[in-house]
């Protein structure tokens, strides 16, 4: 069989090496549904060798000054800059995403979260407190490594999602294992071999290849230290029940079904351009997405108009092609999945299908047997809905009315999700007021998506534990020691004077 691209192996102890397992899995293009590459499976015994590999790199590298770290980081991110296109369009056939956002922001996301933690401990960010209790006495805080770290990916931001995890981790002077989600595994390789290049020692960063069982392997091994993971609800429960089961520190980046609210005095423009962007971005497939949209009824039907005018800006086509903005669904599976939601949309839920449904797009014939499937949007829909409850995590746009703001607040929270919320409106107070209500960890007003490397974001309710990004997200590779000094030359006794 041809494969477009070299087999991939395992990386650790700063070089290449081949699985023992003898399994190999193929990653496929989603666009085209034909086999990209040969991934190699990490058995058992490869995970331990990976692990030992980070566990012996730990104390030089937590030793490391934290300049020196920084310096190190700071290259690495040239060398992604230098590399965006060429990373981009790996990404792109790996991911079926569309080159246009491939290529202006995953790698360049990912390399401004490594830029920023480089710069932040560059500049003496990891430093403690000092604090006079009384005269003669001071306490005084540092802040250490935690030791070795597990990284699971998603597969719809690869790189990004490993930058986002790597570069707070290696930062803080931690080593990392790094499992690729399955359905997108290039880039691990990838990402291993430049920090190579950036001077990264052996065994700081080291990436094993595998479905759920070599995760699950890795985040139970008694060595590792803390678990991040980004996917589904259901698995980052058992990801988190079993990290703490063995107290380990966690980060839980899960699902969401966010509600954005356009109040009645909402630009129409605006408002209609972020429903479509916080639901048609990656083809939908961001768990930030504001599927669940709330109009005023009074605006519902001039909302819908002019949402079906824009709709035909979403072209899909071949993913590489700059005039794509729309590529295909990430595997076969996820495709079926969305599919089935469609069909249940339409047949069960009897929700007004306004535009979209369960007919492929017409597309090239090298595009044919690809994963591809239109913009979808539900009208008419009602909170009790399938479709409007759970996390499809594909371009299907849910839109309700309201007649209450406070109304649509009670609403958007009715959820056990609590990932992302937005605001549209011309009323700054009222959109803080409404924002303030909200329970989400990551809102936005009149804009939806942007996660800039100095946000920390981070879910409420099942959506997830602790929060990636910004100066909170390195506090969670890190762990605190207090020290209590007595200068007063008199010590502490039970001993009468």
């Amino acid at each position: 069989m041809f494969f477009s691209l070299p087999l991939r192996q395992l990386y650790y102890d700063g070089q290449v090496h081949a699985a023992s397992s003898g399994k190999t899995f193929q990653t496929i293009n989603p666009a085209t549904a034909t086999p990209l590459a040969n991934i190699q499976v990490a058995s058992n015994s490869d995970a331990d060798t990976a692990i030992a590999a980070a566990d012996r790199a730990f104390p030089s590298w937590s030793q490391t000054p934290a300049i020196s770290r920084a310096r190190i980081l700071q290259k690495a991110a040239a060398i992604l800059r230098e590399r965006n296109d060429e990373i981009a369009r790996i990404e792109t056939l790996d991911s079926g995403k569309a080159f246009t956002e491939t290529s202006t922001v995953d790698v360049e996301t990912g390399a401004d979260v490594l830029e920023y933690y480089a710069n932040f401990i560059g500049s003496g960010g990891l430093k403690g407190e000092t604090i006079q209790v009384r005269e003669d006495v001071w306490v005084y805080t540092k802040k250490a490594p935690l030791g070795v770290c597990a990284g699971i990916g998603a597969w719809n931001y690869p790189i990004q999602i490993a930058l986002w995890k790597s570069a707070p981790c290696l930062a803080a002077g931690n080593t990392m294992v790094y499992k690729p989600s399955e359905f997108t595994p290039l880039h691990g390789q990838i990402l291993a071999e430049i920090y190579t290049e950036a001077g990264l020692p052996a065994g700081v960063f080291n990436v094993i290849n595998g479905a759920g069982d070599v995760g699950a392997y890795l985040t139970s091994h008694p060595t590792i230290s803390k678990v991040s993971f980004t996917g589904q609800v259901v698995t980052g429960q058992k990801v988190a029940g079993s990290a703490a089961g063995n107290m380990k520190y966690v980060t839980m980046e899960l699902g969401g079904k966010s509600p954005l609210i356009v109040l009645p005095d909402a630009d129409l423009e605006n408002a209609v351009d972020g429903a479509m962007m916080a639901n048609f971005y990656s083809t939908g497939q961001v768990c930030t997405n504001g599927t669940r949209v709330f109009i005023p009824r009074s605006m519902k039907t001039t909302f819908e108009n002019r949402l079906l005018e824009k709709i035909p800006f979403m072209r899909s086509g071949p993913p590489l092609d700059e005039q794509t903005n729309f590529g295909p669904l990430s595997s076969a599976s996820h495709h079926e999945k969305v599919l089935s939601y469609i069909r249940y949309g339409i047949e069960t839920d009897r929700a007004t299908l306004l535009c979209g449904g369960l007919e492929k797009p017409t597309m090239p014939q090298s595009l044919q047997a690809g994963y591809w499937v239109k913009p979808t949007v539900f009208t008419d829909c009602t909170d009790s809905m399938r479709i409007v409850k759970e996390e499809i995590f594909g371009p299907v746009m849910c839109v309700l009315s309201y007649d209450t703001v406070e109304e649509a607040v009670q609403r958007a929270n009715a959820t056990e999700f609590g990932l992302a919320a937005g605001v549209f409106t011309k009323d700054l107070n009222q959109a803080h007021r409404v924002i303030d209500q909200l329970q989400s960890g990551i809102t936005w007003i009149n804009t939806w998506g942007e996660s800039p490397a100095e946000m920390a974001v981070g879910g409420w309710k099942k959506s997830g534990l602790g929060v990636e990004n910004g100066r909170r997200g390195i506090e969670a590779w890190l762990q605190n020691k207090s020290t209590l000094v007595d200068m007063s030359g008199v010590g502490a006794t039970f001993l009468p004077s």
